[in-house]
């Protein structure tokens, strides 16, 4: 098996002021042609699960009430993974090219958090006219926007709640264990 070499391109930043990504220096350039898109898709690290005992959960038993018993990491969106790589689509706020900033609606991640790569959300090439899901979670909503006011707490099998709401989004906190979960389910 290879080894693959991956290079942080920024952090995200949280503050009172929302959701930033300050981007390093050398990768401002790559901003180029950012202009215009409404909304981009961001590779990050779940650096909070970067630990052998959370790259070798292969398995999970039964986060969501109405799925499986036992449901393979792949079938979940859990931090814990053999390779903690996350995606988040976000809206695009405002861009500083200059500065190499650019403030998203909403990243379900921490402080600090590394930042692996972004891509313009191109509906073309991103967005699926009508994926297929099992029957256990085919009731959930179609899209981040009517994800606002589903019920997420009916769905899971870990402690959550309503922990507040961001540019009218409902942000929700599952623990479970050791870790807390953050962000739209």
């Amino acid at each position: 098996m290879n080894d693959y070499m991956v290079h942080p391109i920024g952090k995200v930043r949280t503050s009172e002021e929302g959701t930033l990504i300050e981007l390093e220096k050398e990768y401002i350039p790559a901003l180029k042609g950012l202009e215009g898109f409404s909304h981009m898709n961001i590779l990050w690290w779940f650096s909070c699960c970067d630990n052998e005992a959370s790259r070798s959960v292969l398995t999970a038993g039964q986060p969501y009430k109405k799925g499986p018993a036992v449901m393979g990491t792949f079938a979940t969106r859990s931090p814990e993974r053999p390779n903690p790589i996350a995606l988040t689509t976000a809206g695009i706020i405002s861009l500083d090219k200059d500065r190499g900033i650019i403030q998203v609606t909403y990243m379900d991640c921490h402080d600090n958090t590394p930042i692996l790569d972004i891509k313009p959300y191109t509906p073309s090439f991103d967005r699926v006219e009508n994926p297929g899901v099992p029957s256990w979670c085919a009731h959930w909503p179609g899209s981040i926007e009517e994800s606002a006011l589903f019920e997420w707490e009916n769905e899971f099998n870990v402690i959550i709640f309503q922990c507040g709401w961001y540019r009218g989004i409902i942000v929700y906190l599952a623990l479970k264990g050791h870790f807390v979960l953050s962000g739209l389910f």
